[in-house]
């Protein structure tokens, strides 16, 4: 019995430091400068205006239940994108932010990671992004 204990406990406490470590890799990338890349959205980005990069992968539930919102949004606002890293040129994006995980929002002004924002969020934290 008492190992079954320590077996749960050291699975919740991996996942728990799991989770910190990505947090804190957020928090990292604020402030850094984007790198150049092609497109449109590199375009946009080098120009410095603000945009909101919202990344996902059709198959992450998480993502099914945020798309809707952020498509409301890409209605409103020209300076929101959505990037599908199931495509192999859509992933080059996301390699270049460092995103790990989906659903991952990246905020973006004058060319610098303003906000790095992994996981779910709700329709009233999006929409306060003011993008």
């Amino acid at each position: 019995m008492d190992t079954a204990y320590y077996v749960v406990i050291t699975i919740i406490g991996f996942f728990a430091l799991l989770r910190l470590l990505t947090w804190i890799n957020g928090k990292l990338k604020k402030g850094k400068t984007v790198p150049p890349f092609a497109g449109e959205i590199g375009r946009r980005i080098q120009s410095g205006e603000r945009l909101l990069l919202y990344f996902y992968t059709p198959s992450c539930g998480a993502c099914k239940a945020m798309t809707p919102v952020i498509d409301e949004m890409r209605e409103k606002s020209k300076n929101v994108y959505k990037i599908n890293l199931a495509r192999e040129n859509e992933r080059k994006i996301g390699q270049a932010f460092g995103v790990m995980g989906t659903p991952a929002t990246v905020i973006v002004d004058n060319a610098r990671i303003d906000n790095f924002i992994l996981g779910a969020r709700s329709r009233k934290f999006l929409n306060a992004l003011s993008v």
